[in-house]
């Protein structure tokens, strides 16, 4: 039985490659990777019918819900999808499109392990509504809390240098003077940063695409979810930003891209 196993898994690897980026649909293309392969998703579907990319692609949650399931069954346990996703406006009211994702990749059996939000400005305001500043980063881990957690240690503490003091709440809720051991330590300089990204679109996007990810938010989550060596896949390639972060992070890549035109501009991209 193991050796039937083994033979399946080595006849899936053999229809793919990895450190590629396929010109495809997510859904098909994924049947080829083994089970429990993947260790981290990087990624940001369509949101809604914001963009039809020329009207060649149609998204619904039955799509959605198809794609979620294979990413279940490709990721290890333990391994974290980073679902980058805002919500359509219509009629005067947003879709929630994003929380029925969230709630069926649980369903599916992931853990949301965190709701980050990206923040950014977006250049388009109406007239009842406040300006449009965030995107939606839901953090997903397979069946358990994730196996890589290198969280990014950038924000400097107040008191960093200092030595603890004072008391500490105990699970039960009674204040207690803090041990010898703890007075005797100090604040860390810096601390891990908050899980909303300050990170500002790209407004001279030039790659002709029209929905681009900076690529730093790729690499910071690439490098809080994944060790090097690790395989960071994307189903919705878009541009090749994803590819692009992975190889500057020593990771493997796959990637799906079923435009023709936008996978053309993933491969400039990554040969650059």
């Amino acid at each position: 039985m193991f050796l039937k196993i083994l033979k399946r898994r080595w006849k899936m690897e053999s229809l793919f490659k990895k450190d590629k980026i396929y010109n495809q649909d997510c859904v098909i293309g994924m049947k080829s990777i083994p089970d429990e392969f993947v260790d981290l998703t990087v990624t940001s579907p369509p949101y809604d019918t914001l963009r039809r990319y020329d009207g060649r692609l149609t998204w619904s949650f039955e799509k959605f819900q198809e794609v979620a399931c294979e990413l279940y069954r490709v990721t290890k346990t333990g391994g974290v999808v980073v679902w980058i996703v805002g919500d359509e406006t219509k009629n005067g009211s947003e879709s929630g499109s994003s929380f029925k994702q969230a709630l069926y990749f649980m369903q599916c059996g992931f853990l949301l392990h965190d709701t980050m939000i990206w923040k950014k400005i977006c250049p388009f305001q109406q007239r009842t509504r406040y300006i449009q500043a965030f995107e939606y980063m839901f953090v997903f881990s397979k069946s358990k809390p994730p196996k890589t957690a290198n969280l990014i240690c950038d924000r400097k503490n107040k008191w960093g240098g200092t030595a603890v003091h004072g008391s500490q709440r105990q699970p039960d809720g009674i204040i207690k003077p803090r041990s010898a051991k703890q007075i005797s330590k100090k604040i860390k300089e810096y601390g891990a940063r908050y899980n909303i990204w300050d990170m500002p679109g790209n407004k001279n996007n030039r790659t002709g695409h029209p929905a681009v990810f900076p690529v730093q938010l790729a690499v910071d989550h690439i490098v809080s979810w994944s060790n090097v060596g690790d395989v960071v896949l994307d189903p919705f390639m878009g541009s090749g930003t994803t590819a692009i972060a992975a190889i500057k992070t020593g990771r493997h890549y796959i990637g799906y891209e079923v435009v023709p035109e936008y996978y053309q501009i993933c491969i400039n991209r990554t040969k650059q």
